[in-house]
């Protein structure tokens, strides 16, 4: 936990420009800041734990938590705090994990069915050859077959595996 973040800091500080070592300076005491309170953790009591998860979480602790659990959410809210957190779209894939929602391109496809309405030509030129896809109610229509998916379409047309969306420009 600790030595993935001294690596990161290590390397911010040999990214930054160094105006007379006020950079590297502000970097170092928090780092060594940051290091005495993760040191601290396991001497706080249970309680103050108990307070840091609610804190963070905006809840209470579930029922029966390990203090090591509280110690690692303690520890992980205040390197979050001085190194920032997750990405967004992490933090967007760990809550569809933790909903049970498929992790999906559903906004993307949610995007593509406002912006492809029946009627729209698709067109697309591929070794030489034009083609020209029209969107219809349920499915895409080019060279006179019928296909469920802008994916199969591709696949028709190149013999190999393509997202639709991205062979089409979408």
């Amino acid at each position: 936990m600790g030595n993935a973040s001294r690596t990161d800091l290590d390397q911010q500080l040999t990214r930054l420009p160094d105006h007379e070592g006020i950079v590297t300076m502000r970097l170092l005491r928090r780092k060594e800041s940051l290091a005495v309170e993760l040191a601290g953790i396991p001497d706080l009591p249970r309680k103050v734990l108990v307070e840091c998860w609610e804190k963070a979480y905006g809840g209470p602790s579930p029922k029966g938590i390990s203090r090591r659990l509280l110690e690692f959410s303690a520890a992980y809210q205040l390197q979050a705090k001085a190194f920032g957190g997750l990405k967004p779209t992490t933090r967007r894939k760990l809550r569809h994990m933790a909903t049970g929602k498929k992790t999906t391109n559903a906004p993307v496809l949610q995007q593509l069915a406002k912006t492809l309405q029946p009627g729209t030509r698709l067109v697309r030129e591929w070794h030489g050859r034009t083609y020209s896809v029209e969107v219809t109610e349920d499915n895409f229509r080019c060279d006179g077959e019928t296909y469920k998916s802008l994916s199969q379409v591709a696949h028709a047309i190149t013999g190999a595996r393509w997202s639709g969306p991205r062979f089409f420009g979408l």
